[in-house]
């Protein structure tokens, strides 16, 4: 059982220049409505590929925090084949990466062996869990923080079983 409040969106977005030393989080969905209404995705459809913007204000902030030291790692649970959405989030891991961020995959095949948890978090400095909650239309609906040690330690071995099991997303790129 959960042991979680929710936050608005405007502070979860401050947990990421808030944080001390660490973001670390775990994709599970297929697709994002959210990446799915921008103009990115629209050329991702066309052309098979992205001319991402690295100076964007998200760039910027994550440039920003890893020359403060900070990391910030994801991984992204991959179907085989790969889902339109993940084929998108596969070319937005070049951003990400370029920008300082270190982005693995994981096959969802392994993740269910491994008996990974299907929803969406961010875990800061290895201390408080931010799940990201999505409707039926798999658009992000809120966040909920999770404090309790005990749940705290959950996410973080779930965070370093999906790593060791993970690869660089250009292993599965290439």
């Amino acid at each position: 059982m959960h042991v979680s409040h929710p936050i608005s969106f405007d502070e979860f977005d401050g947990m990421f220049t808030a944080l001390r030393h660490s973001a670390w989080r775990l994709e599970s969905r297929r697709r994002y409505a959210w990446d799915e209404q921008q103009g990115t995705y629209r050329q991702f459809l066309a052309e098979g590929r992205v001319d991402w913007d690295l100076n964007d204000p998200w760039c910027k902030e994550r440039r920003e925090q890893t020359a403060l030291g900070k990391r910030f790692e994801r991984v992204r649970i991959v179907d085989e084949p790969l889902a339109e959405g993940q084929r998108y989030l596969l070319d937005n891991a070049r951003r990400n990466a370029a920008v300082g961020e270190v982005i693995r995959v994981l096959a969802r095949s392994k993740a269910d062996e491994l008996g990974l948890p299907r929803e969406d978090f961010w875990l800061f400095d290895a201390r408080v869990v931010a799940l990201l909650r999505f409707d039926g239309a798999d658009e992000m609906t809120g966040v909920d923080l999770v404090t309790d040690p005990v749940e705290v330690l959950r996410y973080a071995q779930v965070r370093e079983a999906a790593w060791h099991h993970s690869v660089p997303y250009d292993e599965l790129a290439g």
